[in-house]
C-alpha cells in the first residue's frame, strides 16, 4: 500500500480542520494584526475576557485549547502594554483573575465588529439552514473530541 492511501490528507478531518481554522484565524488577523498590533493569541485571550471576565490564565488554557505556554507569554505581553490587569479573586485570594483594562476594552470594542463583519462573509456561501446544522456538527465533534482526548 503506498503511503498516500494510507492517510489521504485531503479527506482527512482533523488536517482540514487545522487548515481551515489557520486559514480563517489569518483572515481575522488581518483586520487586526496592522492596526491594533495584536498577535492572533492575544486577541483570543482579550476576546474570551471581553466575553467571560475574571478568568484565570489556566480557565482561559481550558476554555480556548490553547498551549498554556503560549497562554501565559501573550497574557504577560497584554498586562505589560497596559491592555490586562491581573487581581486576586474576591471569592479565593490564592486565585489571580484576569480581566481587560480600559485600552482592552477599548480594543474588544473596536475589534469584535470586525470579526462579526469576517464570519458574515465568511458563511455567506452558507444558507442559513446549513449554517445552522454545521453549528450543530461543530458542537457535536467538540464533545467527541473532549471526550476522546486522554486525561491531562
Amino acid at each position: 500500500m503506498e503511503n498516500s492511501e494510507l492517510l489521504n490528507l485531503e479527506e482527512f478531518l482533523p488536517y482540514r480542520l487545522s487548515v481551515l481554522s489557520n486559514t480563517v484565524s489569518r483572515g481575522i488577523a488581518a483586520a487586526y494584526v496592522d492596526r491594533f498590533g495584536l498577535s492572533i493569541r492575544e486577541w483570543r485571550i482579550i476576546a474570551v475576557l471581553g466575553r467571560y471576565p475574571g478568568l484565570s490564565a489556566a480557565e482561559i488554557v481550558k476554555l480556548t485549547e490553547m498551549d498554556k505556554v503560549a497562554v501565559s507569554r501573550a497574557v504577560n505581553r497584554l498586562t505589560g502594554k497596559g491592555r490586562l490587569k491581573r487581581s486576586l479573586s474576591v471569592a479565593d485570594k490564592r486565585r489571580s483573575v484576569l480581566v481587560l483594562s480600559k485600552e482592552g476594552k477599548h480594543l474588544f470594542d473596536q475589534i469584535s465588529p470586525l470579526a462579526k463583519s469576517y464570519e458574515e462573509r465568511l458563511l455567506k456561501c452558507l444558507p442559513r439552514e446549513d449554517q445552522d446544522r454545521l453549528s450543530g456538527m461543530l458542537d457535536n465533534l467538540q464533545k467527541q473530541a473532549t471526550a476522546l482526548r486522554p486525561p491531562d
